[in-house]
């Protein structure tokens, strides 16, 4: 592999990397800090992803706005569906053991699957790519990378940084912090935690819809697509540590590497070795790279 082609695919690992991040994040929310179970998280991503191509035409013939309005809708009809979720389903599995959990966020999943059928049909779509983003930059000689792919790259890491700010350094960081370790002792605090609850995970959705939107132009739409991005993201949150923002960065940065260079440089092998690497670091830190925080 020459120095041009291990560059590139640096930078699809950093991509990839980060863009499982979003997803993960999310995850780590829901499942590490509220305790939940939640199979249904990848339908997210692939919600925003159909809402990128059902509402990019609509936001640009009814406001003129492109990709960032389109994007700012989905964000925020995600994080709304989350609130509202929470507050109808999830809010009655906090005290349920975790098979009632499932069973019923396996349900949403056939649920959002069929809505999806009726809504937009079972077709695989495209999503255009914003003419700002469509270039390439030029990585010396003959070499060139998209444009799009290094957007996407610094989403991740503004949200990152976003989401680090948020856990450690405000006062709602803190009540979530604090509300994951002792439920019944912050609600004595005179915090709603069941509206903290629901607040964190409609930030999950959020960043969930996040990740389906600005990946839709570079992976395509299709039905099914979360459910692929479900396992590898529930793989990040093992190897980080349950409910550590700072473990799913640092796992979802190992896990893009890995299945970036796997699929070079291992083909044979590249679905195996996320799983190996699972192994490897819980056999060594049985918690995950970090802890809760």
């Amino acid at each position: 592999m020459d120095a041009g082609i291990f560059l590139i695919q640096c930078l699809n690992a950093l991509q990839h990397g980060l863009l499982l991040f979003l997803v993960a994040s999310g995850l780590t929310l829901i499942f590490g800090i509220m305790g939940i179970i939640n199979l249904a998280h990848g339908s997210f991503y692939m919600i925003g992803a159909y809402m990128a191509f059902a509402l990019g035409p609509l936001v640009e013939r009814w406001t003129g706005g492109g990709f960032a309005a389109t994007l700012l809708l989905c964000v925020l009809l995600a994080a709304l569906l989350g609130y509202l979720l929470e507050a109808a389903f999830f809010s009655y599995l906090y005290r349920r053991d975790h098979l009632q959990q499932v069973l019923m966020t396996y349900g949403l999943i056939l649920v959002f699957e069929e809505v999806r059928s009726l809504l937009v049909g079972n077709d695989v779509h495209g999503v255009p790519m914003p003419g700002w983003l469509s270039g390439t930059v030029s990585l010396g000689g003959v070499m060139t990378y998209p444009v799009y792919r290094l957007f996407i790259s610094a989403v991740g890491i503004g949200v990152a940084l976003l989401l680090y700010w948020v856990i450690t350094r405000t006062r709602l960081g803190m009540m979530v912090r604090a509300g994951a370790s002792n439920r019944e002792m912050i609600g004595s605090l005179g915090i709603d935690i069941n509206r903290l609850y629901r607040i964190v995970f409609a930030a999950g959705v959020a960043l969930a819809a996040l990740a389906g939107t600005i990946a839709a132009p570079v992976s395509s739409v299709y039905p099914g697509m979360g459910h692929g991005v479900l396992i590898v993201c529930f793989v990040v949150v093992v190897i980080g540590g349950i409910g550590s923002i700072r473990g799913a960065f640092l796992a979802a940065m190992l896990v893009g590497a890995v299945e970036t260079f796997g699929q070079v440089l291992f083909p044979a092998a590249a679905g195996v070795l996320v799983y190996l690497l699972m192994a490897l670091i819980l056999l060594c830190k049985p918690e995950g790279l970090f802890k809760q925080g």
